[in-house]
C-alpha cells in the first residue's frame, strides 16, 4: 500500500502566496478603474477633452475588459491559466507606461483599450487559478471571501489614492504606480503561481467572440455619441439596432454550438443568471456615482482633486468595515442577508442625493458616501460566491469570466448612462445645471439598490437553489487523483 506523505512546509504555503499574487493583480486593476475617474477634470484640462471624452477615457478601458474577458476565460481554461495571467499582466504593465506618457486624448483611449485587454487576462483567470489552488471547499470559500475583499477595498480606495497622486504629482502619476506593481506580480507569479488547464478545455469560437464585441461596443458608442449627436439620428438608430440584432442573435447562435464561448444553459441557473444581474446593477451604480460625483465635487463645488478624493474617504471606509462582515455573514448565513441589506443601503444612499444642489450640506454628503460605502462593501463577496457555487470546477475560468464581465458591463453602463443623461439634461450654465440635471441619474441608483435587493430574495429561494444543481449535473466534473497520486500540476497543489 502507498503512503502518502504530508507536504513539506513550502508547499503547503503556497495556496496563500497564490492568492497573494492574484489579489496583487486584482488590486492594480481595481484602484485603476475608479482612480482615473478623480483624475477626470485634470485629464480634461490637460488635454481638452470634452465630457463624451471623458466617459470614452473611462469606457475604453472597462470596453476592452467587457469584450474579451470571456475569450480570456476560455482560452485560459484551454491554454494555460498561468500563460494566460502572465500575458495580461506584461499588457496591462506596458498600458500603464503608454498611458503616463500619452500626448493627446486620442492616443490617451487608445492606451486605455491596450490596458483593458491586459487587465481582461487578470481578473477571471486568478479567480479560476484560485478557485483550483484551494481544492478544500471550506478554504476555497475563504479564500474568495478575500478575493471579493479585495476587490471592493480596492475600487472603494481608488478615488483617494487617484487624489492623492494626482495633487502631489499629476493625473499620469495615477499611471505610474501600475508599473512597479505589475512587475513584481509578473515575477512572483513565475515563481509562485502553478499551471493549469481545465480537464476539457473549449474549443475557440470567434464568430461567438465577434458578437459579444459587436453587441458591446454597438452599445456603448451608441449611448456615449447620442448624447449630442442625437438618439434620433441615423448613425445612432443604426447603432442601436445592430445591438439589439446582435443581443438576440448571440444566444441563438450560442445554443447551437457544442463548445459556446458564452454558454446560455449557465443562465438557466437562477443563483448564476441572479449573480449576473447583480454585478451589472452594483458596478453600474459604483462608476455612475464616482462618474457623477468627481464631476460634481470639483466641476460645482470647487473642491481640488485632493480635497474630492478625500472627501470619498468615508466610503472607502464603509467598504473596508462591510467588506470582511460580508465574507463571514455570506459564508455563514448564505448571499441573502448580504444582498438584501446592500441593496437598501446603496437605495438610501441614492435618495438623499436625488435634491442635490450646489449648496447641499457637507453631512448629508458624507452620510450618502458611508452609506453607499457600506452597502458596495457587502454586495462583492455574495456575488463571486453564488457565481462559482455550484458549478464544476472545469468551467471555473467561464463561469468567473461570465460575472466579473457583467461587472465591467455594469462599469461601461454606469459611466455611459449617467454621463449621456447629464450631458443631454444640462440646460443652465454652471454648477446649478450640473446638480439639477444629476437628479435623474440619482434615481436610476437608487432603483439600482433595490434591484440588487429583489434579485437576493428571488435567487436564494429553493427552487432557485434546484436551478443550480441541475446546471452543474450537465457538466462533467474535474476528475479527482487518489490521495497517494502527485500533485497534477508542477509546483501547485493536489486536486
Amino acid at each position: 500500500m502507498t503512503t502518502h506523505t504530508p507536504p513539506p512546509d513550502d508547499t503547503r504555503r503556497r495556496p496563500g502566496l497564490v492568492l497573494a499574487v492574484c489579489c496583487l493583480s486584482l488590486l492594480i486593476t481595481a484602484l485603476d478603474t475608479t482612480a482615473v475617474n478623480v483624475a477626470l477634470p485634470a485629464v480634461g484640462h490637460d488635454l481638452h477633452a470634452p465630457v463624451s471624452g471623458l466617459q470614452w477615457t473611462v469606457d475604453g478601458y472597462t470596453l476592452a475588459v467587457a469584450a474579451f474577458m470571456m475569450l480570456a476565460g476560455s482560452s485560459a481554461d484551454r491554454i494555460g491559466r498561468r500563460r494566460v495571467f502572465q500575458a495580461g499582466l506584461v499588457l496591462f504593465t506596458v498600458g500603464s507606461l503608454a498611458c503616463s506618457l500619452a500626448p493627446t486624448l486620442g492616443w490617451l483611449i487608445a492606451f486605455r483599450v491596450m490596458q483593458g485587454l491586459g487587465a481582461s487576462m487578470l481578473n477571471p483567470v486568478a479567480l479560476s487559478i484560485i478557485t483550483h489552488a484551494f481544492p478544500d471547499p471550506r478554504e476555497r470559500a475563504r479564500a474568495i471571501g478575500l478575493w471579493g475583499t479585495t476587490v471592493g477595498l480596492s475600487l472603494a480606495a481608488g478615488p483617494v489614492v487617484g487624489g492623492l497622486l494626482v495633487a502631489s504629482a499629476g493625473w499620469r502619476s495615477i499611471f505610474w504606480i501600475n508599473i512597479p506593481i505589475g512587475v513584481a506580480a509578473l515575477v512572483l507569479a513565475a515563481m509562485f503561481v502553478p499551471e493549469s488547464r481545465a480537464a476539457a478545455p473549449r474549443r475557440p469560437d470567434p464568430v461567438g467572440q465577434v458578437l459579444v464585441v459587436t453587441l458591446l461596443t454597438s452599445l456603448i458608442f451608441a449611448i456615449i455619441e447620442g448624447s449630442h449627436r442625437g438618439y434620433g439620428s441615423t448613425p445612432i438608430v443604426a447603432l442601436f439596432t445592430l445591438a439589439t440584432g446582435t443581443a438576440v442573435a448571440l444566444p441563438g447562435y450560442e445554443r447551437r454550438r457544442e463548445q459556446p464561448l458564452v454558454d446560455p444553459v449557465f443562465f438557466r441557473s437562477v443563483p448564476f443568471a441572479g449573480s449576473f444581474v447583480a454585478a451589472v446593477t452594483a458596478f453600474l451604480v459604483l462608476s455612475g456615482f464616482l462618474f457623477l460625483n468627481t464631476l460634481y465635487l470639483q466641476d460645482v463645488r470647487g473642491c481640488s482633486t485632493l480635497q474630492a478624493g478625500l472627501l470619498t474617504m468615508p466610503m472607502a471606509v464603509g467598504t473596508a468595515l462591510a467588506s470582511p462582515l460580508s465574507g463571514r455573514l455570506t459564508a455563514a448565513r448564505g448571499p441573502r442577508p448580504p444582498l438584501v441589506a446592500a441593496g437598501l443601503l446603496i437605495a438610501a444612499a441614492a435618495l438623499t442625493l436625488t435634491t442635490l444642489t450646489p449648496t447641499t450640506p457637507w453631512a448629508i454628503l458624507l452620510v450618502a458616501y458611508v452609506l453607499l460605502g457600506i452597502g458596495f462593501g457587502l454586495v462583492n463577496a455574495p456575488i463571486t460566491s453564488t457565481a462559482v457555487a455550484g458549478m464544476p470546477r472545469a468551467q471555473a475560468g467561464v463561469s468567473a469570466a461570465i460575472t466579473t464581465t457583467g461587472r465591467q458591463v455594469g462599469n461601461n453602463l454606469g459611466v455611459a448612462v449617467l454621463g449621456s443623461i447629464v450631458t443631454a439634461r444640462t440646460r443652465a450654465p454652471g454648477g446649478a445645471g450640473f446638480a439639477t440635471a444629476s437628479h435623474a441619474g440619482w434615481w436610476i441608483l437608487a432603483t439600482g439598490g433595490l434591484v440588487i435587493t429583489a434579485t437576493g430574495l428571488a435567487t436564494t429561494t429553493a427552487r432557485a437553489l434546484a436551478t443550480a444543481a441541475r446546471v452543474a449535473a450537465r457538466f462533467p466534473a474535474d476528475p479527482v487523483p487518489a490521495a497517494s497520486s502527485t500533485p497534477a500540476i508542477r509546483g501547485g497543489t493536489q486536486t
